[in-house]
């Protein structure tokens, strides 16, 4: 079982001498609350120490239990787990010791053992279990990235503070094409960008489609908005549609993408779209901006031809997740295609 290292734990197999630290937090009442085990006795942590130690000697080792070992201190905090299930999915877990909560282990924990299953063990799908009424794990489910998936009444053995009968459960869950994006969402959020306000923008026009601005919009952090220009696509002086450019680099924009544009339908099948965006990348880099993202519905086979014309890289096919607005306006994936401005030749004049 490989040794995995985050910025403050040693994630690795138990070992004896482990006894002291584990049965610290595995003993203790308000620490095995919504567990399904404890408060232990003393033999009980050491079968558990002595389980995870056979298990992780198995080849292939199907239940992966990890001591979360402190950096500073060399005490074992909590722990951590990966159950393999039919070869490409898995079950995690996690349980910190409560003089550490709050203070972002269980997410470290939980991180871990989503970029090991997916990044070395190339699961399809992880998952993971926890009482309705167990705040504090599913938020952390959501924190690293997991989606609910479901509400299973009276699921499960009730919470050790219950007087009902049986407990109800909450399931979550991640594919792996999820994590990869939301990762490369991340990368995509950490890109520079240069905004001390709009630029006076100059006459963009190759010959044949003229943009014309007509809004400078501002940020709105609450309604997850960058700063963006809105222009009209003229052609020989009539309006045939719309293109616009957002400024910035964020989870949402990985998405929604930086250039949207819309062709009345009069117009369409001439390149008009494809003509008004080799305009943008003058502006773009006017803020710092180097790569732009263009994102469509996977029906939209007209807007790939764009992207395809443009000589826009296509990334993936994402899941929408269901905070984004797309999600809300009935949207399930996004074709996530990346266009290069760095050496784009632009016209205007």
């Amino acid at each position: 079982m490989k040794v995995l290292e985050t910025g403050r734990l040693t994630l690795r197999g138990f070992r004896e001498g482990d006894l002291d630290d584990v049965h610290e937090y595995a003993g203790r009442a308000d620490n095995v609350t919504y567990m399904d085990f404890g408060p232990n006795d003393r033999e009980q942590t050491k079968a558990f120490i002595d389980r995870s130690i056979r298990g992780a000697a198995e080849d292939p080792a199907l239940n992966m239990q990890y001591a979360a070992v402190s950096k500073g201190s060399g005490k074992v905090i909590g722990s951590c787990s990966l159950r393999l299930y039919r070869g490409d999915e898995a079950e995690v877990g996690w349980i910190v010791n409560a003089d550490y909560w709050r203070d972002g282990y269980g997410s470290e924990m939980g991180a871990a053992m989503l970029g090991h299953g997916f990044g070395e063990l190339r699961l399809r799908r992880i998952f993971a279990r926890c009482d309705s009424e167990n705040v504090g794990s599913y938020r952390l489910m959501e924190k690293i990235g997991m989606r609910r998936e479901g509400l299973f009444i009276e699921a499960r053995p009730p919470h050790k503070l219950s007087d009902r009968s049986y407990g109800d459960e909450l399931n979550y869950a991640i594919l792996r094409d999820e994590w990869e994006a939301k990762n490369e969402a991340a990368s995509y959020g950490a890109l520079p960008v240069s905004f001390g306000g709009h630029i006076e923008v100059p006459e963009l026009c190759d010959g044949t489609v003229r943009l014309v601005c007509t809004g400078k919009g501002q940020e709105d952090r609450e309604r997850k908005l960058v700063p963006d220009y809105k222009f009209a696509i003229c052609v020989r002086g009539e309006k045939v549609g719309n293109v616009a450019l957002r400024i910035g680099y964020t989870e949402s924009l990985y998405y929604a993408g930086q250039i949207g544009y819309d062709v009345d339908e009069a117009h369409r099948g001439i390149g008009y779209a494809g003509r008004a965006c080799r305009l943008l990348p003058s502006v773009a880099k006017a803020h710092g901006m180097g790569r732009l993202l263009i994102t469509n519905d996977h029906g939209n086979h007209a807007s790939r031809r764009v992207c395809e014309k443009l000589g826009a890289r296509h990334l993936r096919l994402a899941r929408i997740p269901e905070w984004h607005a797309l999600y809300g306006f009935g949207r399930r994936f996004s074709n996530i295609y990346e266009w290069d401005i760095c050496d784009a030749v632009t016209s205007h004049v």
